[in-house]
């Protein structure tokens, strides 16, 4: 068992935000959230998988809705904890462990603050490798455990409970209750026993967030450090030119532009997202789609970029990044592949794709 203190948080949250392809909610908001959590209630403890006893039983607890909403309408830094108790009166038992549902933004900085609270600890590790966009994207949909009962609780005080046939039931109902409550919610749901959580999870999520944040706020070249922490593909450096997002169906959806330059002058990348980014064509050609990983750098310091904080002009450095092995079998790109999403193309893998640009471009501002 080890600890996570104040002063690991902001590496975490930004280690997290960069391996969230660009989801999982503003990191911010929740490392504000988890270090006066930490600073009232004293340090985390954090576990491996295989520390945690088989009956263990182990909540995930987060945020649901359109990141774009939730950098306006801030939590009150309860709900979480709300959920989880409301979830365990349905359960008629209590959580021994909390888990982050997703290694991204908010998501992975939210359990922290409600571990902090509650006292109980934390898992390293989380049931997507990454972050998506819909409930039951999740590693233990793929092992049969169920995202119901799932709690919803929202700012207003409102507690819903879900109990459904499958997972993709839950996330189109959750979400209908997301969209009434404004876009932006806290959850409590599928809900693993420990002798689950290696084949549920991602094993050591937190601690690779925690390493990959301090190496990029340490590192004189936070990119290229990034990259190859994560065995990186550079698709581009370049210039945002273009964003079109809007706020619909309690995501947030759209598209955006990257023109090369430096060494990378005269193409041009397309970002698709959902949340978090989906696909990304560079000069016509799908070269990463999901569910690998799709990062967007500030091209000068590392810090990650979000989909919700893209704007005309920021200069970035876009990586293709490797996911979690489950991901691309038949069941899983069935569930996270771009056809789940609409698109008609398969997933190519980011490793064929040749990493023709060079790393070193990775230091060119121009």
């Amino acid at each position: 068992m080890r600890e996570i203190l104040l002063s690991d948080v902001d590496d975490i949250a930004r280690g997290a935000a960069i391996l969230g392809a660009g989801g999982g909610g503003d990191p911010y908001i929740g490392k504000l959230l988890a270090e006066v959590a930490i600073e009232r209630h004293g340090p985390v403890p954090s576990v491996d998988i295989d520390e945690v006893p088989p009956d263990a039983v182990v909540v995930p607890v987060s945020t649901m809705g359109a990141p774009t909403v939730g950098t306006e309408k801030l939590p009150s830094g309860h709900e979480a904890t709300a959920a989880l108790r409301a979830l365990e009166r349905v359960m008629g038992k209590q959580a021994t462990h909390l888990v982050p549902i997703e290694i991204g933004g908010v998501n992975s900085v939210i359990p922290i603050a409600a571990a902090a609270e509650t006292g109980l600890p934390l898992v390293d590790g989380d049931a997507m490798g990454r972050a998506f966009p819909e409930a039951h994207m999740v590693l233990p949909s793929l092992i049969g455990v169920s995202c119901t009962p799932m709690v919803i609780v929202d700012d207003k005080g409102n507690t819903t409970v879900l109990d459904t046939v499958d997972n993709r039931w839950a996330e189109r109902l959750a979400r209908s209750v997301c969209i009434e409550a404004g876009c932006s919610v806290f959850t409590a749901d599928t809900v693993l026993t420990g002798e689950q959580l290696r084949a549920g999870l991602v094993a050591g999520t937190m601690t690779l967030a925690h390493r990959l944040g301090r190496a990029v706020r340490l590192s004189p070249e936070p990119v290229a450090t990034a990259s190859a922490l994560l065995d990186g593909h550079l698709l581009i450096t370049g210039k945002v030119v273009d964003v079109d997002r809007a706020t619909t169906g309690g995501f947030a959806r759209g598209h955006a532009r990257v023109e090369g330059i430096g060494g990378h002058r005269g193409s041009r990348l397309t970002l698709s997202f959902q949340n978090e980014h989906l696909v990304a064509e560079r000069d016509g050609e799908v070269v990463t789609s999901t569910p690998d990983l799709i990062c967007v750098l500030d091209n000068e310091t590392g810090q990650p970029v979000t989909t919700e904080g893209l704007r005309y002009g920021n200069r970035v450095a876009v990586l293709g990044v490797p996911c979690d092995s489950r991901w691309t079998t038949r069941e899983g790109l069935r569930l996270t592949g771009p056809r789940a999403f609409g698109y008609d193309h398969d997933y190519r893998p980011i490793t064929a794709v040749p990493n023709s640009l060079g790393s070193k471009s990775l230091g060119d501002k121009r």
